[in-house]
């Protein structure tokens, strides 16, 4: 029975994914033809495909708070690769990614059709990718960074690096910050973290095999970037995800271990 369940949705996840490389393929080739700028057109594809491959995940997911009006650069804790659809089917938006993602089969080619920007971890390119990051958000196009640069197990917030917060600064957009947690029994889910030396076809076995679990995804109150640094706007960014997920008790035992 398990290993039924577990091919009916593996099934049903390769037939959104032969979807997704439907648009992808048909976007891509309406831009040859028009030669235009089609980001626009990309971010709500991508946004209407993030909806379907997230109900072929083995989650419930639940929304608390309300989407904010205008263009943001939303920042949130990062678990697992499913943050991504999960996240992106709220909204017209594009993603900040490790540089790795761009190589994995079909996953990597349907994210850079999407938009999906690109960082290499120790490059030195901060400057770049700031000018990258202003130029997406003062067209208008909502971003959804990891400040963590990298996932967790989901039982804690890692520090938020302010030097990938420059472009919106200089932009004058405000943060919005995002609290994803995954549950399953009550507690913090063992099976949904994709971390450490995890590769993508066992860990698509392990969570497919389970039970469905839960995903809570609070939209916590926008943060002002106008004049602000960009180390003390990560570190209020990184301290209202983690008085989401934790509250203040679970901020203070972050504080004393400090």
């Amino acid at each position: 029975m398990i290993k039924l369940r577990l091919y009916l949705r593996l099934i049903r996840l390769a037939a959104v994914l032969l979807l997704g490389m439907l648009l992808a393929s048909s976007v891509a080739l309406a831009e040859r033809l028009s030669r235009g700028d089609l980001m626009g057109l990309r971010q709500r594809l991508t946004a209407w495909f993030m909806c379907r491959l997230s109900r072929a995940l083995p989650f419930e997911v639940e929304v608390l708070g309300e989407l904010p009006q205008g263009t943001h650069l939303w920042v949130g804790n990062h678990v697992s690769w499913t943050d991504i659809p999960l996240l992106g089917q709220l909204l017209p938006i594009s993603f900040l990614s490790k540089a790795e993602v761009r190589t994995w089969p079909l996953a990597g080619w349907l994210a850079h059709k999407a938009g999906t920007l690109f960082i290499r971890r120790g490059s030195g390119d901060s400057a770049l990718l700031a000018r990258q990051i202003h130029r997406h958000l003062e067209s208008e196009r909502q971003l959804l960074i990891f400040p963590e640069g990298t996932t967790t197990d989901g039982q804690q917030v890692r520090t938020f690096h302010g030097r990938l917060l420059t472009g919106a600064i200089e932009a004058g957009v405000p943060l919005q910050p995002v609290a994803i947690r995954y549950l399953r029994g009550g507690v913090i889910d063992p099976i949904a973290p994709f971390i450490g030396d995890d590769d993508l076809p066992s860990h698509l076995l392990r969570l497919f095999g389970a039970e469905r679990g839960k995903v809570q995804i609070q939209l916590l109150a926008p943060i002002a970037s106008v004049g602000q640094e960009r180390n003390a706007l990560a570190r209020q960014a990184q301290r209202a995800v983690q008085v989401a997920l934790f509250g203040e008790e679970g901020q203070e035992k972050v504080r004393e271990a400090a």
